[in-house]
């Protein structure tokens, strides 16, 4: 079965996966300037909490032995290329769209464990990082949508909740870093 996504779908797939692919792009080069500079400091950089380079630098960094971010850049091309060719209105074997969301599902696996890493155990916040924390929700739940749109039971179930349940997890995560750097928040105000 051919799946096409909606002019709708498509868009905000290219959407969130260029932001996805630009962060990852930027926190690759700044990854890579850090290694060749020790003097180098990210324009994300800003104070010890908003701390691009302590997190760049950190172990969690390079989780499989490699910068994180080349996930990234391979994940949200294959993101962006499906977009484009989706505006073109070319459909995608039902595989090829659950391989899509076995892959953000996994993302969003890797996601949790960094936000937590990030969170409690580095002590920064990243920007960049951020950008692909919010891209990503956004990218399953319109993937989720594509795949499932025609399922019964508990798939539709999933696919009429699934904004609410990205509605959730953005709430999760404010929460959590807000109560993290809770003195930090405080004291911008």
């Amino acid at each position: 079965m051919i799946i096409t996504a909606t002019p709708k779908a498509a868009w905000a797939l290219l959407i969130g996966g260029l932001a996805g692919w630009i962060a990852s792009i930027v926190l690759t080069v700044d990854k890579f300037k850090l290694l060749t500079d020790p003097g180098f400091k990210p324009l994300c950089s800003i104070d010890q909490v908003v701390a691009c380079t302590t997190v760049i630098e950190s172990d969690q960094a390079s989780a499989f032995g490699f910068p994180n971010p080349l996930i990234g850049i391979v994940g949200f091309s294959v993101v962006v290329t499906l977009a484009v060719l989706g505006i073109a209105g070319i459909g995608f074997p039902r595989w090829f769209w659950g391989g899509l969301w076995v892959g953000l599902v996994l993302g969003m696996v890797f996601i949790g464990w960094l936000i937590f890493q990030a969170a409690y155990r580095i002590h920064a916040m990243c920007p960049w990082c951020m950008v692909v924390w919010a891209a990503t929700p956004v990218l399953l739940a319109v993937t989720t949508g594509q795949l499932f749109e025609r399922s019964r039971g508990v798939l539709q179930i999933v696919v009429e909740w699934r904004w609410t349940v990205v509605a959730v997890y953005y709430a999760v995560v404010v929460l959590i870093l807000f109560l993290q750097f809770q003195d930090y928040w405080l004291d911008l105000v």
